[in-house]
Parts: C-alpha cells; structure tokens; sequence
C-alpha cells in the first residue's frame, strides 16, 4: 500500500456538525503536503490520517477545520479529553444572573493563551477548563470575568461534587452578598414601583411634581444597571443588556416620554427578577431528581450505629438501612429483607424484593424492613453519584443547535442596533418626524437583547437530561441528544439487551410412558456434574421444582456429544442426537427444537424425552419493539449465535431485521449497510465485543449492567437494562429537541412581530419589554415541561 511505510492516527473532530464541512476539510487536509491519506467519517466525527510528521501537520489541520467550522477542535483519539478527568477543572461560577453574559465570559476566557478550552455551562453555574498549567490561573479568569461582568465570581470546586452553587450559596459568605444583593433588588423594584404606580396610575402626585417624582423612580429602578452600563461602556463591552436598557430608557426621556421611560425599567426588573427565579427554580427542580447523594450515613461498629459523613464511608463498612431511607451507597444486603423502590433510579415502579446476598444501588428507597448492607462502592464510585456526574457532564457538551444560537446571538444584537440606528435616522430624514421614528427606535434596542435565545436552548436539553435520568437514561451530552432525535434505524444485541443472557429450560418433552416430572429429575440428577450454563438451568429447573436429585456414581464427558453417567448399573445418557446414534438408541418420534439448546436423554436402552434451554426474552422487549416501530423506526437484530436461533428471537419481539453469526468486526460492517439504506443508526449493546460498533453507530447505547468497555464507548446509557428504556430515550431525545426549537422560533418570530409592529406605529416599549424578559421567563417554562412528560 501507499501509505505502508507512514504513521497512521485516528483523531476526533469535536463539535463537527455540518457533513458537507466534514467533506470541505477533508479535501483541504489531503492536499496538506506530507499527507498520504486522510478520511473523515461524519457519522463517527473520525479523521484517520497516515503521514510521515503528525506532529508537524496537526498546527495546519486545526487551522483548516477552524477556517471552515470554527468550534471544531481536533483531539488525537488517544488522547480525548474527558470532563473531569486528566488537566481538566472544574470552577464554581457564583452570582450569574445572564445567559448571554455566560455566553461572553465563556467566550473571552477560551480567547485566552493559557487556556486550551473553556466551557461555562449557564444551567448548572459550572465552568469547566482545560490548561496546560493552573499557576495563577484562577486569578487571571477572574480578571477576564470581571471585565465582562462585574460581580461574578470563579470559585474552584471541593473534590466533591456540588450542583447549582445558587442553592448552596446563601449557607456560605458568598451566598450571604448573593441574599443581601436579591433583598436590595427586591426593595429597589418595589419602592420604585410604588412611587410609579401612585405617581403614573393612581394620580396622588399633583402634575407639578410628577416629573421630579417619576425620575425618583427611575434612580431606583434604573440606577443600578445606568451605573453597571457606564462601568461596562469602560471596559469595551457596548452590546449588553445594561446598555440597550440604559439608552433606550434615557432615550424616551430625551424626547420626553417619561412615563414610559419609567414604566419600561419597572416592568423590565420586575420580569428580570422573575425570570432569574423562574431559571433557580427549574435547575432546582432538575438537580433535586438526580442529587441523591446522601449527607450521612448509618455505619454499625459492633452493635452501636455511628453516624458519619457519606464520604467517610469505606468498602466492606456495614451500614444500617431503616424503613423509609433512602439506599445510601451501593452495596451487598447481609442482613434483613424488604421491598424496595427502585423508581428514583431505573423509573420501574413496582417495588422488587431484596434479601441476603442480593445487590443493592444507591438512590433507590428502603420501603418496609430494615436492612444490614455491606458496602460495594465509596460515595464517589456509587449510582448516586454517576447519575449526577453524568447530568453536569451531558449539560456541558452542547449541542450544534446550541453552539449554533450563541453564534447567532453575537450577530443578532449588533444587527439590530443598526437597524435601530437606520430606523431613527433615515424615515425621520424623509418625514421630518424625529420624534417618532426614535421612539421606534428606542423600542428596537430594547428588543435587541438576545437572553431569550440564548437561555432558551441549553435549558431545555438540560431539562430532557433530567427528565431522563428520572427514568435511568443517562445521556452523555446535549450532542448524543441531538442525534438521537435523528436516527432511522435501532439495531440492538441479542443476547443481554434483548434476552436475559440467562439460559433457562423452556419446555420438558417427555416420550410416552415417562411423566414430565421423572424426565427432569433424571436429567437434573446426571447434570449435577457439570459445569455448563445449560446443565446449571437444569439443575436450577429441577430444584425449583423441589425434585430429590442423586449424585452420580462416574460419569464420561464425550465432546461436542454429551454426558454419559451411571448410577451404580444405570447408564442415562445427557446429550445430542449423536450420542444416541453412539450408543445405538431408537428415539423415533423425536422432533428437533426450533429454537434453543436442545439435550436428549436417554436411560439403558431406552429414550425417555427432550429438554430445551433457550435465553430468555426480556419481558418489555416485545412491547418495546412495538413503541419503537410506531415512532417509525426501523428495528434491527444483530448476534453472534445461530440464524434459526436469532430468527425465533427477533419473531417472537417482532424485530424487522436480522443478523445473525457476526463477528465483532463483522457488525460494524452490517451496521454501515443498514445506514446506507435508511439513515442513522442507533446501537445497544453490552458486551465488550460491542465497543467497536457502539464507538461507530451515529448514536451508541449500553445497557447499565453490561461491560465497563461497551458503557464508555456508548453516548447513552440505560441504567435499568430495559429494553422499554429505547423508545423512552428516543421519545425524551424528541421532545426535547422540539421544545429548543419552539424556543428559538417563539422568541425571534416575537421578536420580529414587534419590531414590525412597531416600524407601522403599533407597537410601544412595553411590548417591547415583553419580546425580553416576558419571552425568556416563557421559554424557561416551556423548556421544563419535559420534565414532566409521561413515557
């Protein structure tokens, strides 16, 4: 091959999320001298490149994939980031009321040398940073942030994770200004209010003195964001909130519109307040579904129970569990018995027994009885705690419909100042009206604030994140989101995503003159010697039964044929139809399983019958298939074992397609057929042969209790098992995906409607007001109606 003798890298091109880029860059790169090949996968967001100077060439092809998508970033595949992990830190952002101020700090600390990325996620205050060296770094960020906006604070987070710093920052000495800041907030807008409401509406000020008293109103109104935009102004920055408010306001009092002047800040704090509560008060709602964590713990020493801190907490500590608890880590019950509800994890709700020796995750509820556990997993390791990381991880990977809004937004604003520029200026030149067409203007400014955009949609992908996580979905980020809502096609595993991965015996078939009951018996009696997960079914079936079993005298194990064991001068034979042929044994009237592990038995001469084992279905699959099926998408079947196996597998769920006898290898291939003939693909799977495909479906799904491998390299995981989990995934990926939208084009058609409005003379600033802050409280409402939704 050409390419033999270079080195060969695979690197990940992050935030890729236009194909017809992907093909742009791919181009570019393969005339980069010293490149031999390069190909870039759109589905997998995959750059396999060989060359001779990797190092040398990585600087030219950042710059051609910046040049062509800006937010790609392109990371050698051994060496993804990931959050949390490696030179990554996480930062507390106290006191951010603004999204679109979020939008600017994230942008001016990524513009910054010593920062390799920064991404500050508004909905849980986090920002999350990437540097070579930390020395002094949190300094320098707090320097930028300031320039930006003043009174935001960067505080470097414990080891520990902590959600939604607002709910935890009254307790401490920066929650405390945070409290004593929202009570003069509070006091400015209803002192304020209240000398415009008797001055403007009740009439009580004689006419004499309504102006010296609505500019009484306005300093306490408007005094604080004035001086904010004048400090801002300084600093450079000129297309803020304070700013168009400032100059829209002092605007109408220039052309002596004072009432509105006055009303317009009242009417804009008062939505400002709600909003920012309303925004509190949904992050609230989602972290108290996924913040399980327990504060303490019951430990036993002896006899006694000490209560210590969850994080103090050990393996092999025995804890104490009362009825009404909540599951505090995960663990092994070594004592008691009792129903436990697992709903705030797997969102399954009928309670499930759990007795000695059974597993037990954190988060779940302790119904009845009291139980002793011995402890699996520290706080760090336990449920509770993935669940969380994988909401606030999810939140911080932002979809391409969000990277798409934030760019907008910067475009947005200064678009329309200039059209309100244009408004005042150029009818008035026409007309003569000045008056007029500046307060036209004046309503175009306040208008121009794009915090309706860009809250809108992170919150409403950080809703769906929560709301799936109520029912056991973890979605590891807005991006896999995104693509789920797309996909065509579902392929799942067989073995463990659709069946049990459990043998167990399906039916006894005894010959005539041999009872049921004698056939299983026997059998079970000559299994005990073996190993096999078919024999260990067997043996299982038998003892649930409550069948006496003998042990064997001697048995023979012949190869690929069976058992053959005696009990003292009784031969019984366990095994396939050749080992009957071996031993000469007429079993007429034998008739092959359609599906399933079939073992024939036989004792001395005679044929007494035929056990099938097959892997059990799930009990959801055939329902879950349907759902799927009825959201119009196309269901898929992909397995290592026999097609006459895999076959009355996908039959009885009603899967539409079939793979069967694949080799791993083999599936990622079958996989790209598929996507070549309908669009997208999802995968679910557990094993670890099931990385590779999971790594290479546009969406890869694990299911919770398969390989740690096949869960890293999936972008959602069902922390239930489930195979109902599917379409709920799909159906939460939908709906959040609709909601982004409804979003954006309410606030811009808003937006536009009363800016149109307003150039005909219809529209005044306080509907102007209203396209601000009551859009965005809005959108804030209508992104956490998915919480809500019923799968």
């Amino acid at each position: 091959m050409p390419d033999a003798d270079k080195l060969k890298r695979v690197y990940i091109l992050q935030n890729l999320g236009c194909a017809n880029c992907a093909a742009k860059m791919e181009y570019k790169i393969k005339e980069l001298p010293g490149v031999t090949y390069a190909n870039i996968s759109f589905a997998t967001k995959q750059l396999r490149l060989s060359a001779a100077d990797h190092e040398a060439l990585l600087p030219l092809i950042q710059e051609i994939c910046t040049s062509i998508e800006s937010d790609v970033k392109v990371v050698p595949r051994d060496k993804k980031p990931t959050l949390d992990k490696g030179n990554t830190r996480t930062y507390l952002v106290q006191n951010l009321d603004c999204a679109n101020c979020g939008a600017k700090i994230e942008r001016a600390l990524n513009e910054m040398a010593e920062i390799d990325s920064a991404v500050l996620t508004f909905t849980t205050k986090k920002l999350r940073v990437t540097a070579k060296s930390y020395d002094n770094l949190l300094a320098k960020m707090q320097a930028v942030t300031d320039k930006v906006e003043e009174g935001v604070v960067l505080v470097e987070a414990a080891g520990k994770p902590a959600l939604a710093p607002e709910l935890e920052e009254r307790q401490k000495a920066g929650g405390i200004f945070a409290a004593l800041s929202e009570k003069q907030s509070l006091i400015e807008i209803f002192l304020g209010g209240a000398v415009f409401i008797v001055t403007e509406w009740l009439g009580l000020i004689p006419a004499a003195y309504h102006m010296y008293c609505l500019i009484f109103a306005y300093i306490l109104l408007g005094g604080r964001i004035v001086l904010t935009a004048l400090k801002n102004i300084v600093k450079g920055n000129v297309f803020d909130e304070n700013f168009l408010m400032t100059v829209a306001t002092l605007g109408a009092f220039a052309i002596k519109a004072w009432e509105e002047a006055v009303g317009v800040m009242f009417f804009y704090r008062v939505g400002e307040y709600f909003e920012q509560r309303a925004v509190e008060r949904s992050r609230g709602q989602i972290m108290d579904a996924v913040d399980m964590r327990p504060e303490v713990v019951n430990l036993l020493v002896g006899e006694e129970v000490k209560v210590i801190p969850a994080e103090d907490a050990h393996v092999g500590d025995i804890l104490l569990v009362r009825a009404g608890d909540r599951i505090p880590l995960d663990g092994v019950v070594i004592e008691g018995e009792s129903l436990v509800d697992t709903s705030p994890v797997t969102g399954e709700p009928v309670p499930v027994k759990r007795g000695y020796g059974d597993e037990i995750i954190s988060g779940c509820v302790n119904t009845s009885g009291m139980l002793k556990i011995r402890v699996e997993k520290v706080l760090a390791e336990s449920m509770v705690t993935r669940i969380l990381d994988s909401v606030e991880n999810a939140a911080a990977s932002k979809p391409a419909i969000d990277r798409f809004i934030t760019r907008f937004a910067r475009i947005y604003t200064p678009f329309v100042v200039a059209a309100a520029v244009l408004t005042a200026v150029v009818p008035s030149l026409v007309t003569g009206e000045w008056e007029k067409w500046l307060y036209t203007a004046l309503t175009f400014l306040v208008i121009s604030c794009p915090c309706a955009l860009v809250l809108s949609v992170p919150l409403a992908f950080f809703s769906g994140i929560g709301a799936g996580s109520k029912y056991g979905i973890l979605f590891k980020g807005g991006v896999a989101m995104e693509a789920l809502k797309n996909i065509a096609v579902v392929v799942m595993d067989k073995t463990g995503t659709v069946t049990k991965g459990n043998f167990a015996v399906q039916a006894v078939n005894a010959a005539q003159g041999v009872s049921e009951e004698k056939l299983l018996q026997l059998t079970a009696s000559a299994e005990t010697v073996s190993t096999h997960p078919i024999a260990a079914s067997i043996v299982a079936a038998a003892k649930s039964q409550n069948l006496e079993l003998l042990r064997p005298d001697s048995f023979e194990e012949i190869a690929g044929e069976g058992l053959v064991v005696f009990f003292g001068q009784h031969r019984v034979l366990c095994g396939n139809a050749k080992l009957l042929v071996r031993y000469g044994i007429d079993f007429t009237g034998y008739v092959a399983a359609v599906s399933g592990s079939e073992v024939l038995v036989a004792e001395n001469e005679k044929y007494f019958g035929q056990i099938i084992i097959n892997d059990t279905v799930k009990d959801d699959a055939k329902e879950a298939v349907s759902a799927l099926k009825k959201q119009g998408l196309v269901t898929a079947m992909f397995t290592g074992d026999a097609k006459r196996e895999a076959e009355a597998v996908a039959a009885a769920v009603g899967i539409d397609e079939v793979r069967a006898q694949l080799l791993p290898q083999d599936k990622l291939t079958e996989l790209n057929l598929l996507r070549n003939k309908y669009g997208a693909v999802m995968f679910v799977g557990d094993g670890i042969n099931d990385a590779p495909v999971l790594a290479g479906a546009d969406v890869g799904a694990a299911m919770g209790s398969g390989a740690d491998a096949a869960i890293e390299a999936a972008d959602v995981v069902f922390m239930n098992s489930e195979v109902k989990a599917v379409p709920q995934a799909v159906a939460i990926a939908k709906a959040t995906g609709a909601i982004a939208w409804q979003n954006v084009i309410f606030a811009l058609a808003v937006k536009v409607i009363i800016m149109a409005a307003g150039l005909m003379g219809y529209a005044s600033m306080w509907a102007a007001v209203f396209a601000d802050t009551g859009v965005s409280l809005l959108c804030v409402l209508n992104s956490i109606r998915i919480l809500y939704k019923k799968l």
